[in-house]
């Protein structure tokens, strides 16, 4: 199963948020860092800010942070909320036109396997993506200084 660009930067602009321990952080910055498009990621976010992962803050000194805490936030769900209408062959859509699809078992056991996909997506939260194992090196790899303190 593929997922789409708009589930893969949805999980990586919530990454790049949660190894910002609640700072915020620019859709400029949260771009350029993964060298992708601001304008889509701006739609990104705004969906994920719409459905509270996110919280938005516009203006000069406005940016994106967490909206929950990263242990509340489920992987399966955001996948789920992007891929969850996906239609992985023609006869999951609206528009099947595929002559065999009264005596085919291939849209079932598809079916299946995205339920065990999701399942397993499931019990995966955005702190499991950015715990102690891989912070550092994922802070090194986006080039995430550690906050300054005054």
């Amino acid at each position: 199963m593929n997922i789409t660009r708009f589930t893969d930067y949805s999980l990586r602009v919530l990454i790049y948020t949660a190894l910002h321990d609640g700072q915020t952080v620019t859709i400029k910055a949260v771009a350029e860092k993964y060298d992708i498009s601001k304008n889509h990621l701006m739609k990104v976010v705004q969906e994920l800010s719409n459905k509270g992962y996110l919280i938005a803050t516009r203006g000069k000194n406005g940016g994106i942070r967490l909206g929950r805490e990263p242990s509340l936030i489920n992987v399966g769900e955001i996948v789920r909320l992007h891929e969850q209408n996906s239609v992985l062959v023609e006869c999951f859509g609206s528009d099947n036109q595929c002559v065999i699809t009264p005596a085919c078992k291939l849209k079932t056991i598809l079916s299946k396997a995205m339920e065990q996909f999701f399942a397993h997506l499931d019990q995966y939260s955005l702190a499991d993506l950015v715990n102690s194992d891989s912070q550092s090196e994922l802070k090194q790899l986006l080039q995430v200084s550690e906050p300054s303190t005054f």
